[in-house]
């Protein structure tokens, strides 16, 4: 039985400040968030987190940053999500764990609601372009705080009144008394805790950019991801901003298929298969070669298997094949790996 992913909807943890503890907060988040794909890599790559009660810090955590879970660097992973994502256009919704705001402690029930409230949206009204295009969510504008300007618009677009009427109101009776106005726009919980939870998320994807940087790993990464860690890190790529048409076009299917690192993907691919199917026929043929093994390989039809193998090399070596490709995964090119 087939059953199609229809949405992606991750969490991420906040918390309020401890300073006792030395932690800084990270509540800037309303209960849920939408981010176009460079803004939601952005997220990824950091694996930003707050504190957790089950952890002993905060700050950048995930599998993908703990090398026991995952022996290749994360840039691998980040480049198959990316693809994956592009390929299948899935929009990326980040909903609020922990904290909504500093104030108001939520634990994990908006992440537990949310699959109540995505089931009871119809197909086109879980679409990012249909929530916009009709109001219900408000791109996040950069903050001015003391002649400064606080990237704000890291975090994508936020739900609004109107989504909370409209969509929690399928749930709640009074949705408005669950999802309150200083839930909404945590900003207004504790402007100065909002403004440092913005410099948190910034120093944290400098930080974290830099050791893609600093160990190399960043050679290994598709230009979409390369542009944006060097924008995490110094705030343009090539002199041109996260808002740059140029930038944004990279996370585009249009580009991505037309693009030589996409191809260079689907041409490792190919490779691979045909020497996997080189493989399975060199070894069936070992097989029927063995002496006193005759009866054996007529019961288990090694030759139906070889011939099988070889025609499968065959239409892997096929220039069709590659055609036959588009659309898919392809591989990480080894070579890219070498000076990581």
């Amino acid at each position: 039985l087939h059953r199609v992913v229809r949405a992606v909807v991750p969490g991420g943890r906040n918390n309020p400040a401890d300073k006792n503890a030395g932690i800084r907060p990270l509540a800037v988040y309303n209960p849920i968030h939408y981010m176009d794909l460079p803004e939601l890599f952005m997220e990824y790559i950091c694996s930003m987190t707050g504190k957790s009660p089950s952890t002993t810090g905060a700050g950048s955590e995930g599998a993908l940053t703990k090398g026991p879970f995952n022996a290749l660097p994360p840039i691998i992973d980040l480049n198959n999500a990316l693809v994956s994502m592009i390929l299948t256009g899935h929009d990326g919704f980040v909903t609020a764990a922990g904290y909504v705001g500093p104030k108001v402690k939520v634990a994990h029930d908006v992440s537990m609601l949310i699959p109540e409230v995505w089931c009871r949206m119809k197909e086109e009204e879980r679409s990012s372009a249909f929530l916009i295009q009709n109001g219900y969510l408000d791109f996040c504008e950069d903050v001015e705080h003391e002649g400064r300007t606080l990237p704000f618009s890291r975090l994508g677009y936020r739900i609004n009144r109107k989504f909370v009427r409209d969509f929690f109101g399928r749930v709640f009776n009074h949705p408005h008394a669950v999802f309150t106005e200083e839930m909404i726009e945590p900003e207004k919980q504790d402007r100065n805790a909002f403004v440092e939870g913005l410099d948190n998320i910034v120093a944290t994807q400098i930080r974290v950019g830099n050791l893609y940087l600093q160990d190399g790993s960043i050679e290994a990464a598709c230009p979409p991801l390369k542009a944006l860690i060097h924008i995490m890190v110094e705030g343009q790529w090539e002199g041109k901003t996260l808002a740059d048409p140029a930038v944004r076009s990279l996370f585009t299917l249009e580009n991505m298929l037309a693009s030589d690192w996409y191809q260079e993907r689907l041409q490792t691919k190919q490779t691979l298969d045909v020497n996997l199917w080189e493989r399975h026929a060199d070894y069936l043929k070992a097989f029927l070669d063995k002496k006193g093994y005759q009866d054996e390989s007529r019961r288990l039809h090694i030759q139906e298997r070889m011939d099988q193998a070889v025609a499968k090399q065959a239409e892997a070596k096929d220039p069709e094949y590659l055609k036959r490709l588009v659309g898919t995964l392809g591989v990480q090119p080894l070579q890219s790996l070498q000076s990581t």
